[in-house]
């Protein structure tokens, strides 16, 4: 049973047994600033009991002062805690096994600091090992775990690799040791494929809940669309074709996107504005112009970029303004925002047919669904999209369905009910 939404909630707690919690996210980018942001102005509006602290990096704070700003240190019951300089700095320069103890530490430190009487962790994947190996924490806590893949087989012709037959049994020993510590009382699971599967195959004092990836989408004025276009220089009688986020990543496909853009027709070029939005890095924008430079000198298509931090408020003129998004990330695990986002523009989607992703946009009829490490399927999917007719690429009903699935409202309750649960 969700949560009463009402923002005046009672319960029954004295002013010295009130709660303390402990969110604690490592990283200031990808879903954490989104989430944090939705948890605090969830906890303000139903005046929940206790004390929130949230956990994080130096950077965080610099990079997201408005999401700081609505936690008024002196007064609120909400208050950001960062960690020192140093430590940011050994975190983001471990390895992924050195990176898991560097966080358990960091974790049991300032759940002992703060009297933490129940943690968040906001990226179980990135810091699992100690408790798998059953080391000890100081309270209860739940974690978000973003990307099972060890039931994967179930999803449309999926075929393992033999990496991926040894990280899913990985998996299966972990979440079979995870389950049964002591101090677990949540997990909260991206993927509601997952749920079922864990809770049927994993006994322990701890069971999976799916939470909903929250999806917030304030349809921006034409007005505000048509100045961003302006804004950008997108030539007139251009399709828009939006890439959004971490750009220069590998796994979100962008090079194998301009890859294929050479075997676009070229009169379809010509109709065919790519937009680049988001997040480069400082070392990744150098990568990302290398990647464009020859599709810019070469081919009739425009290339239009936007790097940087975008404000959460502004995101969604971007969706609007897009005729199709694109989203070929390459074998991506878990969840995907960008196809939320996307359904909630009432935009089709070209993404990949892997795991999650493709399960989705199958199953909700989000767009064209495509192999996307074969540049060739690229280009047809590309083509499909400036081709044919929007209802014959996706379906709006299901585009709002899935949407109504993934409230802000339902994210907030999911975890604070079990965040106050003992």
């Amino acid at each position: 049973m969700l949560l009463n939404r009402e923002p005046n909630l009672s319960w029954n707690f004295d002013i010295e047994d009130a709660p303390s919690i402990m969110v604690f996210s490592p990283w200031y980018y990808g879903h954490h600033p989104t989430y944090i942001r939705h948890l605090i102005l969830q906890w303000k509006q139903r005046r929940l009991p206790g004390i929130l602290n949230v956990v994080t990096m130096p950077s965080f704070l610099e990079k997201h002062e408005e999401i700081v700003s609505l936690a008024d240190q002196n007064r609120s019951s909400v208050r950001f805690v960062s960690f020192t300089a140093e430590e940011e700095n050994h975190l983001s320069t471990s390895s992924n096994l050195s990176g898991a103890f560097r966080q358990y530490q960091l974790i049991v430190r300032y759940a002992k600091q703060l009297e933490a009487t129940h943690a968040l962790l906001m990226h179980f994947d990135s810091c699992q090992l100690p408790f798998v190996l059953g080391h000890d924490f100081p309270c209860p806590f739940s974690a978000i775990y973003f990307r099972p893949t060890f039931h994967y087989n179930k999803f449309f012709n999926y075929t393992p690799t033999w990496k991926e037959r040894i990280q899913q049994l990985r998996e299966r020993i972990f979440l079979s040791r995870l389950l049964a510590h002591p101090q677990l009382k949540t997990l909260l699971c991206l993927d509601p494929f997952a749920v079922s599967s864990i809770n049927q195959c994993f006994s322990g004092s701890a069971k999976a809940v799916h939470l909903p990836d929250p999806v917030e989408f304030q349809v921006p004025e034409q007005d505000q669309v048509n100045y961003l276009k302006a804004e950008l220089g997108i030539e007139p009688d251009r399709k828009v074709f939006l890439a959004f986020g971490l750009l220069a990543d590998e796994r979100k496909g962008t090079r194998q996107l301009l890859d294929a853009l050479h075997t676009l027709e070229p009169e379809l070029c010509r109709k065919l504005c790519i937009l680049l939005v988001g997040e480069p890095f400082q070392a990744g924008q150098t990568t990302l112009e290398a990647w464009l430079s020859p599709v810019s000198e070469s081919l009739p298509v425009q290339i239009v970029t936007k790097f940087g931090y975008i404000p959460e408020s502004e995101v969604p003129l971007y969706f609007r303004l897009a005729d199709a998004v694109l989203a070929p990330y390459q074998k991506h695990q878990g969840m995907s925002g960008i196809l939320l986002l996307a359904a909630a523009a009432q935009k089709p989607v070209l993404s990949s047919n892997y795991g999650l992703m493709g399960d989705m946009l199958r199953r909700y009829e989000l767009g064209v669904a495509i192999d996307t490490t074969i540049p060739d399927e690229i280009t047809q999917g590309l083509t499909r999209l400036l081709c044919e007719p929007f209802n014959s690429l996706c379906n709006p009903e299901q585009m709002k369905s899935l949407t109504n699935l993934h409230s802000v409202e339902q994210f907030a309750s999911t975890i604070f009910q079990h965040l106050y649960r003992n």
